[in-house]
């Protein structure tokens, strides 16, 4: 094993332990809805941080519209699909209402999305640099953290058990790992072409996770200043872990 793959094998384990280590907080500490709604925005504002300081100045940088048209597409075009698959049927009583054992599949495959992208990012940052991959490490600690807390807060509320929940949080943590070791290896040397397809795939199937679940979820309760401030704040933090990187 190389010092290289050593070092990510390392610092990718700081992000699995805090999604595992949010999942399990939101699992034992019961939260009150201003409380789920306050994690709920706060998440949404460091993955919308991670589209702004992460993947839009790769795709950007890569100047393909062609290509970024073709993975945006493909991203919010899978994340409508499974919506549409997943969907509840529409009661004419009450409206389109999910019973609390559904599962969401289509809040997990956003958040799955979005943690394989973070993989991703995280195993690139370290072959570009050492310093460069721990203080990303570090940022992602932080998103994946709040992921976690909303995920589980999410999971709950839709009656699924403690186990199946952290079975579920076992396997996201699974995602991001082997996409770190997948970006160190695989996509360092992968061309531009694919690259901006990946990242353009990602930025659409990230935006689709902030505005359709994360938002959707946290406006459920009465909206409050201090609940909307944490939105701005969760993106500030990671603009500035970003900004330090």
């Amino acid at each position: 094993m190389t010092p290289l793959f050593q070092q990510i094998i390392t610092y990718a384990m700081l992000p699995t332990l805090a999604l595992m280590g949010g999942g399990l907080l939101a699992l034992f500490i019961r939260f009150g809805v201003q409380a789920r709604s306050a994690i709920l925005h706060f998440a949404a504002g460091v993955v919308f941080s991670v589209v702004a300081v992460e993947i839009l100045p790769g795709v950007v940088r890569l100047h393909s519209p062609a290509l970024t048209t073709v993975g945006f597409a493909l991203g919010i075009g899978l994340m409508l699909l499974i919506r549409y698959l997943t969907a509840t049927p529409e009661n004419p009583e009450r409206g389109d209402v999910v019973t609390a054992s559904r599962l969401p599949t289509a809040f997990l495959l956003a958040v799955g999305v979005d943690l394989f992208i973070d993989g991703l990012l995280l195993g690139i940052g370290f072959a570009a640099g050492a310093k460069e991959g721990v203080l990303l490490a570090v940022a992602l600690a932080v998103e994946v953290l709040s992921l976690g807390l909303a995920t589980a807060t999410s999971l709950q509320e839709r009656g699924l058990s403690r186990a199946r929940i952290m079975s579920l949080l076992a396997g996201l943590s699974a995602i991001f790992f082997g996409s770190a070791l997948a970006g160190a290896t695989l996509l360092h040397n992968l061309p531009e072409t694919g690259l901006d397809l990946v990242l353009s795939f990602g930025l659409a199937a990230l935006l689709f996770l902030v505005t359709e679940e994360l938002l959707v979820e946290a406006h459920e309760a009465e909206e409050k200043p201090w609940l909307t401030a944490m939105f701005f704040g969760g993106f500030l933090l990671f603009l500035i872990l970003g900004m330090i990187s």
